[in-house]
């Protein structure tokens, strides 16, 4: 039996494990996921640690186990209890209350009052989401995210609109039933998501219409041929971002929350 000493040089190294690789990997790219989460102002590192330890921060699908895991914040779908955290600072999109008599555009040749003058130079490249009426108030998304606001405003996503309505009138009790249904209107048919009853006092009514369609004064004439003519028509919220507080003419940034959410919805 030969039992001579063997050079390390006629050794044959075995490769690398394809999973040893990309521990390592992960181990030398990306931020902590403590030191990231923090700067997005979920809480400081030690409450992130605690979220971990708890189960309630998730990366890309995956519940987080382990402290001190490396992530890309420009890459990474990171999530706290469910909801997404945004973490990208390259785009920004805001929230406003657009009042009534403001145009949906970022310039007038009439010199009338637009939403462009409201944003004024908050972030270059901001575009409206959409539009609201001249004499439609409430809420409005402006970004500068181009494939944001692209699948926001393209109905192959169904993004659901919600609107206060003021109506003349009472309401029928099986209205709710024949909105969803489905109304024909001059250019074809419309059905709501949902609707709802909110007050009635004095021969007038406010409602709630939720919807994803988004015909030009689609909620008017969808209400007024129903015997419903609207005075007053506020939007209250897009997908899962609402106006909520916000006083009329006020301007404020989405929180990463907020934008994650409104990014899930639509599969980005």
């Amino acid at each position: 039996m030969d039992t001579a000493p063997y050079d390390d040089a006629d050794l044959e190294l075995a490769p690398p494990h394809p999973a040893d690789r990309a521990r390592t990997e992960a181990a030398e790219e990306g931020e902590r996921l403590q030191k990231v989460l923090a700067r997005a102002g979920v809480g400081s590192r030690r409450v992130v640690e605690n979220m971990v330890d708890q189960g309630r921060i998730s990366v890309n699908g995956a519940v987080v186990t382990v402290q001190g895991m490396r992530v890309d914040p420009l890459r990474d779908r990171i999530a706290v209890d469910g909801s997404r955290i945004e973490l990208r600072d390259d785009k920004v999109t805001y929230a406003l209350n657009k009042p009534t008599g403001v145009i949906t555009a970022m310039s007038d040749d009439r010199n009338r009052p637009t939403v462009g003058d409201m944003v004024g130079d908050l972030a270059p490249g901001l575009v409206h989401v959409g539009r609201l009426d001249q004499d439609t108030e409430g809420l409005l998304l402006v970004t500068n995210d181009g494939e944001l606001a692209h699948r926001l405003a393209h109905p192959s996503y169904e993004v659901k609109k919600t609107y206060l309505a003021q109506v003349s009138g009472s309401v029928p009790r099986d209205l709710g039933r024949r909105l969803r249904a489905g109304v024909q209107l001059d250019d074809g048919p419309v059905k709501v998501d949902s609707f709802r009853l909110v007050d009635t006092h004095a021969g007038q009514s406010v409602v709630e219409v939720v919807l994803h369609e988004g015909r030009k004064h689609i909620v008017r004439r969808l209400l007024a041929s129903v015997g419903l003519p609207v005075s007053r028509l506020t939007r209250t919220a897009v997908g899962p971002v609402k106006l909520e507080r916000m006083r009329s003419g006020s301007i404020r940034r989405l929180t990463r929350a907020e934008l994650g959410a409104l990014e899930d919805t639509v599969g980005l």
